[in-house]
């Protein structure tokens, strides 16, 4: 194998669009908003919103204002985006001038809405959010029918168009999930009894979109499984692995350890040592000890400087994937690749 100088975390094109057309496949009719919040899990947003683009992905979540401005400047008028985190009012102003649809989730975040569109001159397109449980943000029910009424009244004025309805699930269990829905879907109804047109209804992200159609709106956020990270305790995903890989390059052979150059400083959770087994050029070796700098690992026959060792990926070499990581320190895939430090380069491919 050819030398690495530092890691690096290798993204692939390829993969990414298989794992989009999976997602594609298993949620039609209902149409795929993939979500690039982390800066599309560590591995680029821009780089995943302009491959979900060019596959048909009509919708990309970015969680914040300033990452869907950043997206609308590099991929140009289409998609749709959706911001959804409350955010500051020279936020909101920018997310107007770009066109970005607007999650919203209370009464004060809505009137602050409609006070940037009026005073900028772009109509806002707004998700007006229901609690169902969860409680992370969204209208309580006794303040929903206000918040209808206020957006289209506003709506009425032309400075904001009412386009959806959405929540989030706590996932728990699938008795929560069901009441969740059942408070969404009342919700829906009072909102169209009172006028409103809501062609765009969300409740769903990557675990309940897959293994839950009945839970399914028109439109469903999906992050995770498009980068091939499953749920931690989860099932396999048909047609779904990871899109990148964690690599670095053998420094020096000590003893029977393999010493290789990445550690906690670039984003190794220390707490791995012990737990995993990496990918070598002879194949699966245990992840002996992490350091700052570098990781111990299991030595093998003929090893040799600059060859170069799978941290997490696909299993190419005997590694284990993001999410087999997470599991084995109690945590989730997506904080394994979100957690990596600017010290790791991406490259693309």
């Amino acid at each position: 194998m050819g030398g690495v100088r530092g890691p690096v975390l290798r993204a692939d094109e390829a993969v990414l669009r298989a794992n989009i057309a999976a997602v594609i496949a298993r949620v039609t009719p209902a149409e795929l908003m993939m979500v690039v919040k982390d800066d599309g899990y560590g591995l680029g947003a821009e780089w995943a919103a302009r491959i979900a683009v060019d596959a048909g992905v009509r919708w990309i979540g970015s969680y914040d204002i300033p990452t869907a401005v950043q997206l609308r400047a590099a991929i140009g008028t289409e998609p749709r985006l959706f911001a959804w985190v409350t955010s500051t009012d020279d936020e909101i102003a920018a997310a107007l001038h770009a066109h970005v649809d607007l999650g919203v989730g209370s009464l004060d975040y809505l009137e602050r809405v409609i006070v940037q569109a009026d005073a900028t001159g772009f109509r806002a397109r707004v998700h007006l959010k229901i609690d169902t449980g969860l409680h992370r943000n969204g209208l309580i029910a006794a303040d929903w029918e206000d918040g209808v009424r206020i957006a289209l009244d506003a709506q009425h004025r032309g400075i904001i168009d009412l386009v959806g309805a959405w929540s989030h699930l706590a996932e728990a269990s699938d008795a929560e999930d069901d009441a969740a829905q059942a408070r969404f879907l009342a919700a829906v109804a009072r909102a169209e009894e009172l006028g409103a047109e809501l062609p765009h209804q969300h409740l769903t992200a990557s675990a309940a979109t897959w293994a839950r159609p009945e839970l399914r709106g028109t439109l469903v956020r999906v992050g995770a499984f498009c980068f091939g990270v499953r749920s931690a305790d989860g099932p396999d995903l048909p047609g779904i692995a990871p899109a990148a890989e964690l690599v670095a390059g053998v420094r020096r052979i000590d003893g029977d350890d393999v010493v290789v150059g990445v550690g906690s400083f670039d984003g190794l959770p220390s707490t791995l040592a012990g737990r995993i087994r990496v990918g070598t050029p002879a194949g699966a070796r245990p992840l002996r000890s992490i350091g700052p700098d570098e990781i111990r690992v299991a030595a093998w026959d003929r090893a040799a400087v600059g060859d170069e060792v799978v941290v997490f990926g696909r299993g190419r070499c005997g590694e284990e994937t993001p999410t087999t990581l997470a599991e084995a320190i109690g945590t989730v895939g997506e904080e394994i690749l979100c957690r990596l430090t600017p010290s790791v380069r991406r490259e693309y491919r």
